[in-house]
């Protein structure tokens, strides 16, 4: 499966040293991309940069007839997607089947949205003049893409910029980038015209860079490393640049002892465990009040052991393999440093590497400290540490003790101590009884270091306009 990078509607970089791609559950290649650098992301900036004036003056209507084609062929293409998906990233084939349907979701979502931008008119205090705040496309917009959400995370950037009237060059992850090429093949059968949207894969320094230094680029999306958003804001300091930055979480899960804990087991479950703990928002501390502590961990123990590790291409696996060595290597320090500060394993525990593939299974440790490294740094995996609290104040202390605030889950039947609690957590995202809050529609971003801005809702197209004030005398 070999690709080329796509530049002002043209497939190119046949002649380019090329990236390989491998399949994480076997170590096996499954195809190569063009290592692109400055001189093809200048191209592809500069296609961009002529393709705006026009794009931007088609109707909402016009750009949403586009995008609707656009979705529609990733409703078609659904089960070719996922199956490239799961190959280069090694998330279980169901799972990367529901990704691209979400994908498809902010498609579809912000074809609508582009149709919603209004003006307004602002009351003068002069009779002869009128006011108007307007929004207009904020220019040529740069997408840098990660590897755990290779469909999604490119759609939550790309509909809205085109709805907006922006265009767009994509740097998708180095490990998944045959997903965003095919999205980027549907974009050129969709018609969307040339230029509008572009893709280079290759050397990261170099594209970033000239993505951070080009006075072209107008706006940078970045969802990532917390450190490497720090580093994206140091960068776009001299030209100013729009930033969203969807950085990192360190999700807590609290469950109160009012709580079903059935509930509270299932979503624990699918926050914790979906896509292997590999998620941004996937619950990475779960802190249980002391009277349910022993009922929660008896259940939640029952549910995970069913879970089944193994290659994604596989039926039956609900986790796949870990996306690299240092992705492995992370995950077994923080269990080994909990178990040799006095947790217990109750499940997993022990990874295993084979060929180039790593796996970790479900892991539960209870007796966990807040001192212990899986308390105090994203994990990325499928480990769930679990601490025992007392009083509702304490769990949302402990909640709140870390410098990322993108998700928090709450489980508790009770209004009135839910919507204390919620309230006090300094999250962007709070799952309240619901382990799975993503949506389309809705509003997703951080507070503190997890980033600035919300992809998403009616948020998500804001994000790409400028308002501009104009006074009119008459």
């Amino acid at each position: 499966m070999d690709k080329l990078i796509y530049i002002n509607g043209e497939w190119v970089g046949a002649d380019l040293a090329k990236i390989v791609v491998r399949n994480p559950a076997t170590g096996e290649a499954v195809g190569t991309v063009p290592r692109a650098g400055a001189e093809e992301t200048r191209r592809a900036i500069e296609a961009a940069h002529e393709a705006f004036p026009s794009w931007s003056r088609l109707t909402a209507y016009e750009r949403s007839a586009y995008l609707e084609r656009f979705h529609d062929l990733i409703v078609d293409s659904a089960d070719e997607i996922a199956r490239v998906l799961t190959l280069e990233m090694g998330k279980p084939l169901k799972e990367a089947l529901g990704e691209v349907m979400y994908a498809a979701s902010f498609v579809k979502w912000f074809a609508e949205e582009g149709k919603r931008v209004y003006a307004r008119g602002i009351p003068s205090h002069k009779a002869e003049t009128r006011m108007l705040a307007i929004k207009q496309p904020v220019g040529v917009v740069a997408a840098i893409t990660p590897w755990n959400f290779p469909a999604a995370m490119i759609t939550r950037k790309l509909g809205p910029a085109l709805a907006a009237g922006c265009t767009i060059i994509i740097k998708p992850a180095k490990q998944t980038p045959l997903t965003a090429i095919m999205l980027a093949e549907l974009v050129e059968k969709a018609g969307i015209p040339k230029g509008v949207v572009n893709l280079v894969t290759g050397n990261a320094a170099e594209i970033g860079n000239e993505f951070m230094t080009n006075p072209m680029v107008r706006k940078v999306t970045f969802t990532g490393s917390t450190e490497i958003g720090k580093e994206l804001i140091r960068q776009s300091a001299d030209h100013v640049k729009n930033l969203s930055l969807e950085l990192g979480g360190h999700a807590p899960i609290i469950v109160l002892d009012d709580a079903d804990l059935e509930k509270a087991v299932r979503g624990a479950v699918a926050s914790k465990f979906r896509n292997g703990g590999q998620t941004c928002i996937c619950g990475n501390r779960i802190y249980v009040q002391e009277k349910v502590y022993d009922a929660f961990i008896a259940k939640f123990a029952e549910a995970v052991r069913k879970l089944k590790v193994g290659n994604g291409m596989d039926p039956g696996v609900d986790i796949g393999p870990i996306i690299d060595r240092d992705g492995y290597e992370k995950i077994d320090a923080h269990v080994k440093d909990a178990v040799r500060l006095g947790a217990s394993c109750v499940l997993g525990g022990e990874g295993r590497a084979e060929n180039g593939a790593y796996f970790y299974p479900p892991t539960i440790l209870k007796d966990v400290r807040p001192g212990m490294l899986i308390m105090r740094e994203e994990t990325f995996g499928p480990v769930a540490p679990v601490q025992k609290f007392s009083a509702d104040e304490e769990a949302a202390r402990y909640a709140n003790d870390t410098p990322y605030g993108l998700a928090a889950y709450v489980f508790t039947e009770n209004y009135s101590r839910g919507i204390k609690l919620v309230e006090a957590l300094d999250f962007g995202i709070i799952g309240w009884n619901d382990g799975l809050p993503s949506a389309a529609q809705a509003p997703f971003g951080g507070m503190k270091q997890s980033g600035i801005g919300r992809e998403g809702g009616i948020e998500g197209i804001d994000a790409f306009l400028e308002v501009k004030y104009v006074s009119v005398g008459l």
